[in-house]
């Protein structure tokens, strides 16, 4: 139980959209996959917490280029 509950918040970086400016933890376990906990209820665009919002999507493929946001190497 405590390996599941490490895997899912270890890792977690804050977010800040750069379509509505609400800020979302994140995790990229991999290229593909990205873990997104909302902070919030909503998100100030689009209302209740929206699964595939094209923005955030945008915002956090960006801070990945960036760097700030870090994907794990191949093992």
């Amino acid at each position: 139980m405590r390996e599941s509950a490490r895997y899912l918040t270890e890792g977690l970086r804050p977010h800040v959209c750069d379509g509505c400016g609400t800020t979302v933890l994140v995790k990229k376990n991999s290229p593909q996959h990205t873990s997104v906990q909302w902070q919030s209820a909503t998100c100030s665009r689009l209302g209740p917490q929206v699964a595939g919002c094209p923005a955030l999507r945008d915002s956090i493929d960006r801070a990945v280029r960036e760097g700030s946001i870090e994907v794990p190497a191949d093992e």
